[in-house]
């Protein structure tokens, strides 16, 4: 027997969700537009409703009454006020402040201003008072008067407007040059919609969130043909840098002269200049450390630049982005989660979420494959446990995740899936390379030189290589659009966002059935358990679940089946 409902609301903005409750699927949908998942411990899952959830919202378009309205609908001991008074004064803030141009240049302007004039880190970025809710600001302090707001608990909407930078066409293609019909999906022409809306809350500045394999790098060149500008793109590594070259000559109208690459191999600059974020906050020992490369972004009018995987974006490139206000800029991620904190800084200096597709929508259009995911828990031997329990606190992780007994379930789950292309993920190197030795299979990381690498990912999408271990180097950007299966033998702690991108390698649709699984293996009794419990968070808010397995019962379960584990882990 269920409770009426299935959301217990708290006075400190936490809401528990009963996972049991027939309801639960349909009001988690709903509260990952203004909340984020804590923790899951059992059957009751913690939500928090925090300033930047509930701003993002309302950029969204959500006002305080649909949030109190659906939390009074599902919540099951009534909605405290408390909560209800934070609601409506967090949202209520959102509109209230603005940046825009006026006779005498940028102004910030709003009925909110004489709270927040004399807050300290603001009073000193502000200039002279225009009226009661008008005061000047320096156009230097654009950005980081915004920061600072953020942190000071009043969001800006910056009307400003932008500069349109270097004038140059670019078209889509409605063919591929390699023949394929090519337009824009649905939800990809409303996530450029929603980034250059012109004249209304934050146009041309903003985070577009799409899930793995759903063609975030598409909606990135779309938004470069509308602005028909010089355009600046940061990624996370040498291999997508090509790989956004190679879509950019593959679906516009650009040539090879129009778009430069900008790695620590080669330094173009032409119209589109794709660079790294590596390359951009590599420090010069002899200027003295600062950061040489950073000079890229003045080294042509940009009307637009493009961050992708933005959650990766390093503070160096923070704080040149909040010098950046007057050009547009375009943040893609499949994750808004950062460990770091700094959630708030992409929220002030790129903008507000203002286009999200839920991966379990993308997947039920097909747009993505449906993906089963699975723990699989494997005790550690005993002289492995004793080491484990004798290890430092900081020594206990890497213990636990090398584990030799990881490799026997590895080898289970190869055959399992014989036949499909397969990835072994992992992040130490002593352990990958020994698995790799083990099992014959070549090894992708980061010692390996860029050109091996794009000849080991070009023979494994051929099938040539039905098995690559990979370091953390393949968690970002790598297009292996045939990989099937993953498992993850060992990961940076508690990474929500690693979890989302390596489950993300497996996302590109698939022919037949359209499905791919997921593997984590993890040391039973151990911290990679909790661990693993906090890396899946971000998966489980999207809708997906994760089925636990131990090593030990599958041991005996093969043997009841004659030998073969494949019912066991279907």
């Amino acid at each position: 027997m269920y409770a009426d409902k299935p959301l217990i609301v708290q006075s400190d903005m936490t809401l528990l969700l009963d996972t049991e409750h027939p309801e639960a699927d349909a009001v988690r949908q709903t509260l990952v537009v203004f909340a984020e998942l804590l923790k899951r411990p059992g059957t009751m899952h913690t939500y928090r409703m925090t300033p930047l959830t509930l701003w993002n919202a309302a950029a969204a378009g959500w006002t305080a009454q649909q949030v109190v309205g659906l939390l009074a609908d599902y919540a099951r001991f009534g909605l405290p006020s408390a909560a209800e008074t934070a609601v409506r004064r967090l949202i209520g803030r959102y509109g209230k402040l603005k940046l825009l141009i006026g006779p005498e240049g940028l102004e910030l302007q709003g009925e909110l201003l004489q709270e927040i004039a004399d807050k300290p880190g603001v009073k000193e970025l502000l200039g002279r008072e225009l009226g009661s809710d008008r005061r000047l600001v320096p156009p230097v302090h654009r950005g980081r008067l915004k920061q600072e707001l953020t942190k000071s608990g009043y969001p800006v909407i910056d009307l400003a407007g932008y500069h349109d930078g270097e004038a140059l066409q670019v078209q889509l293609r409605n063919e591929t040059r390699s023949g394929q019909p090519f337009s824009l999906r649905d939800y990809q022409s409303a996530a450029v919609e929603a980034f250059y809306r012109e004249g209304s809350v934050q146009g041309g500045s903003g985070v577009v969130v799409l899930p793995c394999g759903a063609g975030k790098t598409v909606v990135g060149i779309a938004a470069l043909a509308r602005a028909n500008s010089a355009a600046l793109i940061l990624t996370s590594n040498a291999t997508s840098v090509k790989q956004w070259k190679k879509e950019l000559l593959e679906r516009t109208s650009l040539d090879e002269e129009h778009v430069g690459e900008y790695t620590g191999a080669l330094k173009q600059v032409r119209p589109v200049t794709i660079a790294t974020y590596h390359i951009m906050t590599h420090r010069s020992s002899r200027t003295g450390g600062g950061y040489p490369h950073m000079k890229l972004f003045s080294e042509r009018d940009w009307g637009l630049i493009i961050y992708d995987e933005v959650h990766l974006l390093p503070a160096p490139v923070f704080r040149m982005t909040a010098d950046l206000q007057a050009t547009r800029r375009l943040g893609l991620t499949a994750t808004l989660v950062r460990e770091d904190g700094c959630e708030e800084d992409v929220f002030s200096l790129i903008g507000p979420k203002l286009y999200e597709l839920v991966w379990k929508t993308a997947e039920a259009q097909g747009y993505i494959a449906r993906v089963s995911c699975a723990e699989i828990r494997v005790p550690l031997p005993s002289r492995e446990l004793q080491h484990y329990r004798e290890a430092a606190e900081k020594a206990k992780q890497r213990a636990a995740a090398e584990n030799p007994e990881k490799l026997a379930v590895v080898q289970r789950l190869l055959r399992r899936h014989a036949g499909k292309q397969t990835l072994i993920i992992g992040q130490y190197l002593e352990q990958l390379h020994e698995l790799a030795s083990r099992l014959d299979i070549p090894l992708i990381t980061g010692e390996l030189p860029q050109r091996d690498r794009e000849r080991l990912y070009d023979r494994f999408k051929k099938g040539e290589v039905p098995v690559l271990a990979v370091s953390k180097v393949a968690n970002f950007a790598v297009d292996l659009p045939d990989a099937a299966v993953a498992i993850q033998i060992s990961g940076s702690y508690g990474s929500r966002q690693e979890e989302a991108q390596r489950i993300g390698r497996l996302l590109r649709p698939k022919e037949g059935a359209n499905e791919a699984w997921f593997y984590t293996v993890v040391s039973e009794g151990t911290k990679e358990e909790a661990f693993a419990r906090k890396r899946q968070m971000f998966m489980v808010e999207q809708g997906y679940r994760y089925e636990t397995f131990h090593a030990a019962a599958l041991a005996l379960a093969k043997e009841e089946n004659g030998g073969s584990n494949d019912d066991v882990y279907r």
